[in-house]
């Protein structure tokens, strides 16, 4: 390394302590995007009195992310940590009586178990004692007893095969499978307890479940097993708990998942893709069903997004769904289908809802342009209160500002992103470019301040370096509705690079940037939009692939969602290579110019490696820039601290030498 760059290179990439009397405002750097804590999994008393919720900080000790339970009161704002300890807890839950707070964690030995605390503190009780770990669970109405799941040990034959050849896997012939187990809770508050078993079924790995207002039966979704490419084949069981039979409710083509029992017991709702098994890009809905039998109904047709269930009061059902870049709360009448939206302003941005025993007053999460995310409640008609302070964190900091813009594509698609600007924006400037491109597709970036790429791709950094930060909502995103989420149907890549370039384009006209300075990246879907921008054009001066495809053909054949493909191009590669060469980067490496960092995980499944390999080595033979960054040990994501620390340290370099001149970076050291 040129020993003249490393001041250059420490002074953009590593930590600066400053004295504690120096409070002027700064721009933030990695380890303080890594040291934010975030709150999430909010879920409100029964009385509504509180509002417990997690909070989540990076352990660097550790090399993990921890959360931990704290409660608020909903009164006067007050809050204060429940749980301690290194082990993180998940999943808080409510007993019906509001006495106690469940969770799980992993505290005792090394499989998850259900925990109860009360919410005036004291030591955390273990309630189960499941050999291979609990996963999804909720009390009965009644609250004496705990539903929960738990997979399968391996059975015996398995463990001796292992000691007498080793351990291998027959692919597709081997599954781990998981079922429903319940605790009495009596009992469990004197001596932690395995629990009752009651689905055995090997021909079926349950996803799901539900409660009856009665508490005599459970209504569960189930699918063939749990490969992603059986997504599919979910559908609705009724388990009778007096009895121990179970049948199957609902059974049509695409998955149906999420019963919920409505409140007098006769129905059951569920979420459906109403018998289309090509279900990815299409709308979701909330469909019911007579509990004892009959021909599932959709309620929600006439409403044109993905609507998620929150919550069946006397009112009606509460879901969640997004509208552009906003995210709203709804209430949907089950006797007329009428559809009421709830929150306000029309650009909130709400998730996490969870509602108080009265059916009016519910708490849940908020972000903003100005905000981290945030616990509120609220009551009917809505008026939010904010009770946490998470955005004080942000206060140090010298940050973009964000806004909404909207483009035309190349061919007329209405196509919206948030341009975060810097802090001190001044037009008459031409700035440098970097487009950051979510994954999904189906995702969607909204203007809010830190957001979770942050940490893969610190944009407020480059603002003030003298960036503009363009996240761009490409066909396929949703919020748009059904239509637009199609637009890239058989034209991956292609369709979604009109997208970006036309919103580069856009800017450039504006007078705003330079475009001699234009960078782009992404993760997942993101990553793939990038490799096949830096084959088939020239308008970069640098690029960032994160776990992205190369070749479609490639990833067809080697990913563990091979249905999301099939959906999406409309065949195999073996009957329809056109379509696959069409849309992959691969296909273009001949026109290849622009310096390239591909980022990718060790083991990922969704995107796997070859894909990395692949591009890498197309770009060397063809003498384009390139550098590949391998993260052992993962899978899609980048799940801990210091390994995220290392993925924006990278992308700060890369772009920092091809973009703002920085001398060129040795990666390796």
């Amino acid at each position: 390394m040129n020993k003249a760059a490393l001041p250059l290179i420490l002074a953009a990439l590593l930590v600066v302590s400053a004295p504690a009397a120096a409070q002027a405002k700064r721009v933030p750097t990695v380890d303080d995007l890594l040291a934010l804590k975030s709150v999430g999994g909010v879920r409100l008393s029964p009385d509504g009195r509180w509002a417990a919720y997690m909070v989540t900080e990076a352990d660097l000790e550790q090399d993990a992310f921890v959360s931990r339970i704290w409660l608020a009161e909903t009164a006067s704002g007050k809050s204060f940590q429940l749980t301690r300890g290194e082990k993180s807890c998940s999943n808080p839950e409510w007993s019906p009586d509001g006495r106690w707070l469940t969770f799980v964690s992993a505290r005792i030995g090394d499989k998850g178990q259900i925990f109860a605390i009360r919410p005036d503190g004291g030591e955390a009780l273990v309630l189960t004692k499941s050999e291979t770990g609990v996963g999804g669970y909720e009390w009965s109405p009644d609250g004496s007893r705990i539903a929960f799941l738990t997979p399968d040990q391996a059975p015996k034959e398995a463990k001796d095969r292992k000691a007498a050849l080793g351990d291998y896997e027959v692919v597709r012939r081997e599954y781990v499978f998981s079922h429903l187990w319940t605790i009495d809770v009596g009992a469990a508050f004197k001596e932690p307890q395995a629990g009752t078993r009651w689905t055995q079924s090997r021909d079926f790995t349950v996803n799901s479940f539900s409660w009856s207002p009665d508490g005599k039966r459970l209504a569960f979704s189930a699918s063939l097993n749990a490969d992603l490419i059986n997504s599919g084949t979910s559908d609705i069981w009724i388990l009778d708990l007096e009895g121990g039979a179970t049948r199957k409710l609902v059974a049509q083509p695409g998955p149906d998942n999420g019963p919920r029992w409505s409140p007098d017991g006769r129905s059951i709702l569920f979420s459906s893709a109403m018998g289309h098994s090509d279900y990815y890009a299409a709308n979701t809905r909330l469909a019911i069903v007579p509990a004892e039998g009959g021909t599932p109904r959709s309620l929600t047709d006439a409403f044109d997004e993905n609507p998620s269930y929150v919550a069946w009061t006397a009112d009606g059902v509460y879901f969640a769904a997004s509208q552009k870049m906003n995210a709203h709360l709804f209430r949907l009448n089950p006797a007329d289908l009428k559809i009421e939206r709830m929150t306000s302003p029309d650009a909130f941005v709400g998730s996490g809802y969870s509602f108080a025993k009265d059916g009016r007053t519910f708490a849940f999460i908020s972000a903003s342009p100005t905000t981290l995310s945030e616990v509120c409640v609220s009551a009917l008609p809505f008026a939010s209160r904010t009770l946490t302070h998470m955005t004080d964190q942000a206060a140090p900091f010298i940050l973009g500002t964000r806004e909404v813009i909207s483009w035309k594509s190349r061919d007329g698609a209405a196509i919206e992103g948030v341009l975060i600007k810097p802090a001190d924006f001044d037009p008459s400037r031409r700035y440098a470019l970097l487009c950051v491109i979510h994954g999904g597709p189906t995702g969607t970036d909204r203007p809010l301040l830190l957001s979770p790429d942050a940490r893969y791709y610190p944009g407020d950094i480059w603002a003030a370096r003298g960036a503009l930060i363009l996240k761009v909502n490409y066909r396929g995103s949703a919020g748009y509705g059904e239509a637009f989420r199609r637009l890239n149907y058989r034209n991956l890549g292609v369709g979604d690079a009109w997208d970006v370039i036309s919103g580069v384009d856009f800017l450039v006209a504006k007078g705003w940037v330079d475009p001699a300075r234009v960078g782009c990246m992404g993760w997942s879907q993101g990553g793939y939009i990038s490799a096949f921008l830096t084959t088939s054009s020239d308008r970069f001066k640098a690029i960032s692939v994160g776990a992205g495809i190369s070749n479609w053909a490639t990833y067809y054949y080697n990913t563990d969602i091979t249905p999301f493909t099939i959906n999406y191009l409309g065949d195999d590669p073996a009957d329809d290579p056109a379509v696959y060469a069409k849309t992959s980067p691969m296909t273009y490496i001949k026109k290849a110019r622009t310096p390239t960092l591909i980022q990718h995980g060790e083991f990922d499944r969704r995107v796997p490696i070859p894909n990395a390999y692949e591009l890498r080595q197309g770009l060397e033979d063809r003498g384009v820039p390139v550098e590949m960054v391998v993260y052992k040990g993962y899978g899609h994501g980048i799940t801990k601290p210091k390994s995220m620390r290392a993925v924006m340290n990278h992308n700060l370099a890369w772009f920092g030498h091809y973009i703002f001149g920085d001398p060129k970076p040795d990666l390796a050291k």
